[in-house]
Parts: C-alpha cells; sequence; structure tokens
C-alpha cells in the first residue's frame, strides 16, 4: 500500500521551534516584529520540516496575491501575430517578476466585455497591482483602477488618466528626428512617412517628431496612414508612390510596416538604396535579415518592459518618491537600407 506523506502544518513548525503558533505565522508572513534569534529557530524548523506555507491564508494575512497583471488592450489576434513588440514587452515584464517570485497574469482586453472582466478581476483583489501596453486613445481603465486604489503603471504615457499614472516610455521624438537628420545629411528630400495609428502615443509622437524634423529642415512633409502592420506598410508605401513617383525616402513608424515599404517598393521596380532609402522604428531581430537589412530606430522594448515591473515592485512595496515618468534612450542602428 503507497501512503503519502502528510504536509507538515504551521503548529508542527511551531512545535519544533518551541513558539506560538501566531508567533510561526508572523514570521513565515514576512513581520519584522519578530526577534531575529526566534526568527531564526523558526526559520530552521520550517527548512527541517519542509513546510510551506497555504498561500490562500497567507494572501489572507498579507493582503497580498504575489500576482500582477499585465493587460494588453488587444485582441488575442493581434497578440500573437507577428508583431513582436508583444512577446519582447511580455518577457521583459516576466523576467523582472521571476526574479522577485511574482506570477505574472498575462490579460487581454480586445472587447468591451473583456475590459469589464479585467476590470472585475482586478477590482475582486485577484492581483496586487496591474500594468498596461499597448493602449489605444483615452483609455478609462487605467485611472479607474487607480481611483479604486490599484497600483497601476503604464508602458506609454497614457493619453488621458484621473488620478495621473506612473509610465514608462521611450524618447520617440529623439529617435525620428535621428532618423530624419540621417536621411538629410545623405541627399534625400523628398521624405515621406507611414505613420503608426494616431489613436495611440507611439503613433502620435512619432509621427510628431517626423512633422517636426521636416518642418525645422524646410522641407515639405508627406503622410500615409499605416496600423503598425506589414500589410499596412505595403497599402501606405504604393499610396505613397502614387501621389509622388519621384520620392526617395521613406521613414515608416515601425519595422512591420517598413518591411511592407520594403516589398511594394520592390514589386514597383525602385532600388532601396539607390532609389528610394527606408527607416524603421523598432529593430526587431527580423530587420537584420530583411532584403535589404534595414535601418531603423531601436527601442529598449524588453528593458522597458523590466523597468515597468520593477517600478510597479516599488508601488506595491509602497515606497516614496516613485518617478511619474521613466523615459528610456532610442538610438539609430544604420544598415544597407538607408
Amino acid at each position: 500500500m503507497v501512503t503519502t506523506r502528510e504536509r507538515p502544518t504551521l503548529e508542527a513548525v511551531a512545535q519544533r521551534a518551541g513558539v506560538s503558533r501566531a508567533t510561526v505565522s508572523r514570521v513565515v508572513n514576512g513581520s519584522t516584529t519578530v526577534a531575529a534569534t526566534i526568527r531564526e529557530a523558526v526559520n530552521r524548523a520550517v527548512e527541517e520540516l519542509g513546510y510551506v506555507p497555504n498561500q490562500a491564508a497567507r494572501s489572507l494575512v498579507t493582503r497580498q496575491t504575489d500576482s500582477i497583471a499585465l493587460i494588453l488592450p488587444e485582441t488575442a489576434n493581434r497578440v500573437f501575430s507577428d508583431d513582436l513588440f508583444f512577446p519582447a514587452i511580455i518577457r521583459g515584464v516576466g523576467s523582472e517578476l521571476e526574479a522577485a517570485d511574482k506570477q505574472l497574469v498575462l490579460m487581454m482586453a480586445g472587447s468591451a466585455a473583456g475590459y469589464q472582466r479585467v476590470e472585475r478581476y482586478a477590482v475582486a483583489g485577484h492581483v496586487d497591482g496591474v500594468m498596461f501596453a499597448s493602449i489605444h486613445g483615452a483609455d478609462p481603465l487605467p485611472g479607474l483602477l487607480a481611483r479604486r486604489g490599484i497600483p497601476v503603471i503604464c508602458s506609454g504615457r497614457p493619453m488621458a488618466a484621473s488620478p495621473p499614472v506612473p509610465y514608462v516610455d521611450v524618447d520617440h521624438a529623439g529617435g525620428v528626428a535621428a532618423a530624419i537628420d540621417h536621411l538629410i545629411s545623405n541627399g534625400r528630400r523628398r521624405i515621406a512617412t507611414i505613420a503608426g495609428p494616431q489613436d495611440m502615443v507611439a503613433g502620435l509622437a512619432r509621427l510628431t517628431g517626423y512633422t517636426d524634423a521636416m518642418r525645422a529642415a524646410g522641407l515639405p512633409t508627406a503622410i500615409a496612414a499605416g496600423d503598425f502592420t506589414r500589410d499596412s506598410g505595403v497599402t501606405a508605401m504604393r499610396e505613397l508612390l502614387d501621389r509622388d513617383p519621384e520620392l526617395d525616402a521613406v521613414f515608416a513608424a515601425s519595422d512591420l510596416m517598413a518591411h511592407g515599404a520594403l516589398q511594394a517598393l520592390r514589386a514597383a521596380g525602385r532600388r532601396v538604396p539607390e532609389d528610394v532609402a527606408v527607416i524603421g522604428f523598432d529593430d526587431f531581430d527580423i530587420s537584420r535579415y530583411s532584403d535589404p537589412p534595414l535601418t531603423t530606430v531601436r527601442q529598449p522594448i524588453a528593458e522597458a518592459g523590466r523597468t515597468m515591473a520593477r517600478q510597479m515592485l516599488r508601488l506595491i512595496a509602497d515606497e516614496p518618491d516613485i518617478e511619474p515618468a521613466i523615459v528610456l534612450p532610442t538610438s539609430l542602428i544604420i544598415r544597407a537600407s538607408a
């Protein structure tokens, strides 16, 4: 007959350590009010017995779940598409939380019902904090959760949140300015852009960076709309060529749109970079292997995820002087396409 070893109890640890059950409870739940010698005795008993705290009971004492949500206001089809932003931000957040012994809860909210589900889950206390990435428009959910007393932090500056919530972003405008300056310094004058979605801070900031740089150089702008996908890059590049067959450069607000532009230019018989130079924004791994390899603005997506997770851990710990905004640098990576 096979028997299973009984799980050690709090009482067994108390008996082994020679203290009360309440003292053991305080020690395993992280109390700093217990004398060091007693903590050592309890921890030694825990190790000797192989005691594992009951997480549900621990949560009742600490009021923490050790779980943190990352909310992506996107459909599953978009999150699991070929857009490498999502795995990069998830990898960055996940690695930092794993190092802190916290559980990442990934939630998608691509519909009104999804938003309601996420709100119910967070307000019910199933997570200690909520992080947002890929926010569209004046999303009310970050502010709503913050008003409920839930720690909230965003990847990218929220367009509207009341009360304001802290965020981690990258230097979009600086990266775009470097890209346009590089094109101008190489003699390009008819420089168009494929803009990202204008209901997202990244799309808005990169378009503003382009228009500011072009106007500062006294050059006309040419703008076509995209949505950060490869297909939208193809469509937008065709539109730009129809409007100005003589354009000699294009800045695309994402690498995927830049890849679409390369495809459209090849189909139109334009050589890159001889006829048209192309620059993207992201520096995904695939950009090194495009034909030709893509010049692009590198943004530290995984590092942004790690930074956001570190800030969330500080918020949960109720540390003072949390930075309201952290902006990470971008850099221009020059390859054969420009």
